[in-house]
């Protein structure tokens, strides 16, 4: 009589595959979640950058870059913070624009991602 070998298993099991699965879904999910919330981001930072960069080289005042960010407010419609959020402040190498805030998207159920954001800007 033959004896059989047994062959090594080879590959990956159903429910090992669905474990993978499942968790890069939840990561994914989570990243198609946040996406709105650092494209705001991103959009506040530009309008921060712009608004310091057209008084670059000027001693400008509180009000006229308060003015230039509600005119890149209007063009960008930024919605996580309102433009009266953002400290103006002077210091002895100039003006400092200044944003710090929480932004939270709902995930799954009772379970929400919860995102903090800084960002400091001179006007030098």
């Amino acid at each position: 009589m033959k004896q059989l070998r047994r062959r090594p298993q080879q590959g990956m099991t159903f429910i090992g595959l669905l474990c993978i699965l499942v968790l890069v879904g939840t990561i994914g999910y989570a990243g198609v979640r946040l996406v709105p919330v650092y494209l705001n981001y991103m959009k506040l930072a530009r309008t921060m950058e712009s608004a310091a960069s057209e008084f670059k080289g000027e001693s400008g005042s509180l009000d006229g870059v308060r003015k230039s960010l509600d005119r890149h407010w209007a063009i960008e419609d930024i919605t996580a913070v309102d433009q009266k959020d953002i400290e103006i402040t002077r210091d002895d190498s100039g003006l400092q624009l200044h944003v710090a805030y929480d932004d939270a998207v709902p995930y799954i159920a009772n379970v929400s991602l919860s995102v903090h954001f800084d960002k400091t800007v001179k006007v030098k």
